[in-house]
């Protein structure tokens, strides 16, 4: 049997996972910090910052992505910080960031009914957006990120095709990080519209607090009390390598297949090894990137902050019928297209170093 090696949860990825620790405690995507540069006019630059949910190779890419945008507009500072899974570190951080003079931020909200009230509040002071997962009744600049109904839906077409032909009926096991993050709660609703009527049943939806650890003891609870388990859902990143790993060490890698969500290059060495039938792989360089063009084109150039939204929309798209939500599409990744894929992502993260 093909054994996944653990060491792919780290991959090629081990020094940009290690660099994203690092912005987590501190200093700018650039060489200014959060002390404040200039630039060579002499001129002070506008600080904006990017703020994840939580440490993860995916937020890698929107590492990548803001460091450009400094290169491409020497005029701003970008201040990119991780993370820890809570709200309370998010409040620290951005209050921290407000203080030190930074004029906007987009961010990853974790729980957007509990941190409502703390948004409007930077909202008072800074523009904010949310990206990658929104707090609608917040008084954000708008949501930049996945429509992640839409991409649960996609899960959902994977999940089909992995048990297409196979005798029925048939249980699955669905995980992701924390439950109370909307793009969560959206994929999961997105997975369930996209099964209703077959004879796939979902036994649970399981989380780890973005403890990995936890993560992998979940899958593995999961094939002991439901060994007749036809497929394993990762909603997160690093939830499919986890999976994966679970499986190898219960012998079962290639028989229970693994649906995963976003760009972990151990899951796309899994796709064309064939112990993961895809991923819904988002675009997190085009969050970073596109969301500090909303706030420098609102903050630096003072264009109006509908005119921007609406700008940004037409090149993405995105509702009718809500003009604050801005959709990055996703794109889906079989066998035969993992490999390729990893090393477009590498190459675009390599761009940058």
């Amino acid at each position: 049997m093909k054994r996944l090696k653990k060491i792919h949860i780290l991959m090629m990825t081990l020094p940009l996972a290690a660099a994203l620790t690092g912005c987590g405690g501190g200093g700018g995507a650039g060489a200014g910090g959060e002390g404040g540069s200039t630039s060579e006019g002499g001129a002070a630059k506008t600080k904006l910052a990017f703020v994840t949910n939580a440490s993860a190779d995916f937020w890698s890419y929107s590492h990548a992505a803001v460091k450009q945008f400094e290169k491409d507009h020497p005029d701003v500072e970008v201040i990119f910080k991780a993370g820890d899974g809570t709200p309370a570190k998010q409040k620290q951080i951005v209050d921290d960031l407000i203080s030190s003079g930074v004029k906007g931020i987009s961010i990853s909200p974790i729980d957007p009914v509990a941190q409502t009230k703390m948004i409007n509040e930077w909202a008072e002071k800074i523009k904010v957006i949310c990206c990658d997962s929104d707090a609608p009744q917040a008084n954000r600049v708008c949501y930049f990120g996945t429509d992640n109904v839409e991409g649960g839906r996609r899960v959902g077409t994977l999940v089909k095709e992995a048990l297409d032909g196979k005798e029925g009926p048939h249980k699955i096991m669905v995980f992701v990080g924390i439950k109370e993050v909307a793009n969560a709660q959206e994929r999961f609703k997105g997975t369930q519209e996209a099964l209703e009527g077959t004879d796939i049943e979902i036994i649970d939806l399981l989380t780890d607090d973005v403890d990995f650890a936890k993560a992998r003891k979940n899958a593995e609870n999961t094939l002991t009390t439901h060994p007749d388990v036809a497929a394993l859902v990762g909603l997160w990143e690093y939830n499919p390598p986890q999976l994966l790993n679970a499986l190898d060490g219960a012998g079962k890698l290639g028989k229970v297949p693994v649906i995963g969500f976003d760009e972990n290059f151990a899951t796309l060495r899994a796709i064309d090894e064939g112990t993961c039938q895809g991923t819904v792989c988002q675009n997190p360089y085009v969050f970073g990137y596109d969301s500090m063009a909303i706030l420098r084109d609102i903050i630096v150039d003072g264009k109006a902050e509908d005119e921007v939204v609406a700008a940004m929309k037409a090149k993405h798209g995105g509702p009718e019928d809500d003009a604050k939500l801005i959709f990055v599409d996703t794109r889906v990744i079989r066998k035969g297209e993992g490999i390729k894929y990893l090393e477009e992502c590498q190459a675009r993260l390599d761009s940058v170093k």
